[in-house]
């Protein structure tokens, strides 16, 4: 493309290509999707990513994503407060939820412990999970531990299950339904369903 530059072309391709998991043409599709939208679809488009940066913060309670004071589930008075599903990521609440098999609560923790990308357990949201369950309003019996089945999730769920278990609380794993190395986000609903079904004391 040298010799054919358009700056803020180019600036919107750059700006696509920082996405994850999006390379220099998948950019230049994205990119001239927009540029071929109407001037008030892409005015949407432009005060939808606004709106999601500005209105969107964590849960008070498990710190999931959520536009209000608490998500979905923590309002939710069905929801049985005395199981949390602690997860990574916000995206792994959806798979579950998906499942329509799991009734309780969850816990956000925004990441696995990871030392070689230095992230140790105080950059993710352990402390808000101690608070819940040190004195907090929920009577809980159950942490089940749904991190990724990987070296990092692994080592996260360890790391926890060692700060819970004084507290005598039962500490479960999901069971391996879901493959090694695999992200929950992309597992399918029977395989998380028997990962729930077959989880583990650990």
């Amino acid at each position: 493309m040298a010799g054919y530059q358009v700056a803020a072309l180019s600036r919107l391709i750059e700006q696509f290509e920082r996405m994850p998991g999006i390379g220099r043409k998948s950019a230049q599709r994205l990119a001239f999707y927009v540029l071929g939208l109407s001037d008030a679809d892409a005015k949407g488009f432009a005060q939808a990513i606004t709106d999601a940066h500005e209105k969107i913060h964590r849960c008070k309670i498990c710190c999931n994503l959520t536009d209000t004071e608490l998500c979905s589930v923590c309002g939710n008075p069905a929801r049985d407060k005395t199981e949390i599903c602690v997860v990574e990521d916000p995206r792994d609440v959806l798979a579950i939820e998906r499942t329509h098999e799991y009734e309780g609560t969850y816990h956000v923790l925004h990441g696995a412990i990871s030392p070689m990308n230095g992230i140790g357990p105080d950059q993710l949201a352990i402390k808000e999970l101690l608070a819940r369950l040190g004195g907090g309003e929920e009577e809980v019996d159950e942490v089940i531990m749904a991190t990724n089945p990987t070296v990092e999730g692994e080592a996260t769920a360890m790391y926890l299950s060692r700060l819970l278990k004084p507290m005598g609380i039962k500490v479960t794993r999901l069971a391996y339904g879901v493959p090694v190395g695999a992200d929950l986000e992309y597992a399918d609903e029977v395989t998380l369903s028997r990962a729930l079904e077959g989880r583990q004391v650990i």
